[in-house]
C-alpha cells in the first residue's frame, strides 16, 4: 500500500537543495520546474526515461532513473506524493537521515506564500478550467505564476513562475492536500464522489470541499448543476464568515446562468452574469468545455477583469495536452488520447467526440485505473461505453498508488456490457491495438481513455491501422 503523508510536517524556511521522488509526473515536475525557477538546486527521480524527465534536464535539474538510496544524494528536503510505496529506497534513506519529507502540495504551498491564490478543484475539469483561467490572465498581461496538472497547449508547460502577485493552481483533491493553501478564489467545478478509497465515505469528500471553500479569503465560484457542490454551496453558506459564493451554471438559479449550448468542432455559449448577456466560442470540443468556461469566466470577473475581457482572454484557450489531443490519423482514421478515467469524465469525453466524429464511429480504449475504482465503478464504466462508443477494447487496471487486489481486472467492466458484440477485453496492448484498427474505417474515431499510461500504446495503433494486411471488421454500427 502506498505512503499517507504527514500533511502536518513543518515546511522549513528554507528548503535548500531539492529532491523530487517521481520527478517525471505531470504535477512534480511543474512543481520542480518552479523551484529551479526559483534558484533551488534540483535533483530527482523517476522509474523511466520520459520527455519529461528529458526537459527537466535541461532545465537544469539532476535527474535519475530508477529509484535508490544513493540518489537523495545531498538533498535538504524530499518532495513525495501519495503514490509512493513505503518501501521506496529514496524515502528510506530521508527518513534515515532525517531530512525533511514534504507532500508536493506541501512543497507548493512554500511557493505560494505572499501571493494571491487562485484554487481550482473538483473531481473532473480542474486542470482544463486552471488553463483557461492562466490562458486568460498570460492573454490579458496579468503574468501570473501558476501549476496545472496539465501542459497549456498554446504555452507550451504546465507551470511558470511570473511577475504579479496572482498565482493559479490546480488544486488535488484526492488525498485531502487542497485544504493546506492559503486561498483567495477558489473554483469548484463539480464534487462527484471520487477516492473513496481515501476519504471513507461521500459525506467526508463533501465535507473536504465545504472546508476547502469555506478557506477562500474573497471568493468561492461553484457549479450551480451538480448534486455535491449544491451540499457544498449549502454547507459554506450556513457558515459564519463565509466568503461571497457566485454559482455558475444552467440553473434558473445560477449567478452566471448558460442560456444556450452548440456544440461543433468546438463550441459556443450564451450565458449571462449581472444582468448582461455574453457570448463565448471556444475552440475546444464538449458541453463540459462549456460550462468551465463560465466557471472560468466567473473567477475572472471576481478578480477584476472586465466581462469583455474575460471572454476574449478565455476565447484564446486550445487545450491541454491529454484532454481529448490528437495524435495522428492513419487510414482516414484519428487517433485521439483523452485523461478521462471517471464515468462522469468517459461520458463527456465521448460526447465531445461523438459532434467531431459527425456520421463516423467511436472505438474506446479503455484503461481501468485504480482497483478500487475499478471495483466499485465497473458497472458504471460499461454502462458509459455501452451507451456513448460504438465498440470498446478493455484493458488491464493501471494500479498507479494501489496493491493489485484479487479478482479486479479489466474484465469486470467487460463483464457489465449487456451486448458483448460491442466490447472485447485485451490485456495484451498488440491485440488490443490489432482489434481496434480491425474495427475501425474511414471517418471513425480512436480514443484512448484513462488517466494511467494508455497513451502509450497510441503508436502501436497506428502502425496497426497502417497495416495493409489488418482485418477489418465493418460489422459495428454507427449509433
Amino acid at each position: 500500500m502506498t505512503i499517507k503523508p504527514d500533511l502536518t510536517q513543518p515546511i522549513p524556511d528554507d528548503l535548500g537543495t531539492v529532491h523530487f521522488v517521481g520527478i517525471g509526473g505531470s504535477g512534480m515536475s511543474g512543481i520542480a520546474r518552479m523551484f529551479l525557477a526559483a534558484g533551488h538546486r534540483v535533483t530527482g527521480s523517476d522509474s523511466r526515461e520520459t520527455a519529461t524527465t528529458g526537459r527537466m534536464r535541461e532545465l537544469g535539474a539532476e535527474v535519475h532513473i530508477g529509484h535508490a538510496a544513493t540518489n537523495v544524494g545531498a538533498a535538504d528536503t524530499i518532495v513525495v506524493t501519495s503514490a509512493l510505496w513505503p518501501d521506496n529506497p529514496e524515502l528510506l534513506e530521508a527518513q534515515r537521515r532525517g531530512l525533511p519529507v514534504l507532500h508536493r502540495s506541501q512543497a507548493l504551498a512554500a511557493l505560494i506564500a505572499e501571493h494571491r491564490l487562485v484554487a481550482v478543484a473538483g473531481a473532473h475539469g480542474k486542470t482544463t478550467s486552471t488553463g483557461m483561467i492562466v490562458t486568460a490572465m498570460v492573454k490579458l498581461g496579468l503574468d501570473p505564476s501558476f501549476v496545472n496538472g496539465g501542459v497549456i497547449q498554446s504555452l507550451g508547460t504546465s507551470s511558470a513562475p511570473g511577475t504579479s502577485d496572482l498565482f493559479v493552481v490546480e488544486a488535488d483533491e484526492s488525498d485531502g492536500s487542497f485544504l493546506l493553501y492559503d486561498v483567495a478564489v477558489a473554483l469548484i467545478t463539480n464534487v462527484d464522489a471520487d477516492h473513496l478509497d481515501h476519504y471513507g465515505s461521500e459525506d467526508a469528500f463533501i465535507d473536504a470541499f465545504v472546508e476547502f471553500a469555506a478557506k477562500a479569503r474573497e471568493r468561492i465560484v461553484v457549479s450551480s448543476d451538480d448534486a455535491g457542490a449544491k451540499r457544498v454551496t449549502a454547507g459554506v453558506r450556513a457558515r459564519e464568515h463565509a466568503p461571497e459564493v457566485v454559482t455558475f451554471g444552467e440553473a434558473a438559479d445560477a449567478d452566471v446562468r448558460i442560456e444556450r449550448i452548440v456544440e461543433s468542432a468546438g463550441v459556443e455559449v450564451d450565458f449571462r452574469s449581472a444582468g448582461e448577456s455574453h457570448h463565448l466560442t471556444l475552440r475546444v470540443p464538449g458541453r463540459h468545455n462549456a460550462v468551465n468556461a463560465v466557471g472560468a469566466f466567473a473567477v475572472l470577473v471576481g478578480l477584476g477583469v472586465s466581462p469583455a475581457d474575460a471572454v476574449r482572454g478565455i476565447e484564446a484557450f486550445g487545450g491541454t495536452e491529454r484532454r481529448f489531443e490528437l495524435h495522428g490519423v492513419e487510414r482516414g482514421v484519428s487517433v485521439y488520447d483523452d485523461y478521462a478515467h471517471h464515468p462522469t469524465e468517459v461520458a463527456a469525453a465521448l460526447r465531445a467526440a461523438r459532434n467531431v466524429v459527425g456520421d463516423g464511429r467511436i472505438i474506446a480504449i479503455h484503461q481501468p485505473h485504480l482497483y478500487s475504482r475499478t471495483r466499485m465503478m465497473a458497472g458504471d464504466f460499461a454502462a458509459v461505453y455501452e451507451q456513448l462508443a460504438d465498440h470498446t477494447v478493455v484493458l488491464d487496471v493501471y494500479g498507479a498508488r494501489e496493491d493489485p487486489e484479487p479478482g479486479v481486472t479489466g474484465a469486470l467492466v467487460q463483464e457489465r456490457f449487456h451486448d458483448q458484440t460491442h466490447v472485447d477485453y485485451l490485456p495484451d496492448w498488440a491485440e488490443a491495438s490489432a482489434r481496434a484498427a480491425a474495427v475501425a474505417r474511414d471517418g471513425d474515431i480512436i480514443m484512448t481513455l484513462s488517466c494511467g499510461d494508455v497513451y502509450r500504446i497510441i503508436p502501436q495503433v497506428l502502425t496497426a491501422l497502417g497495416d495493409a494486411t489488418a482485418n477489418r471488421t465493418d460489422g459495428v454500427s454507427a449509433r
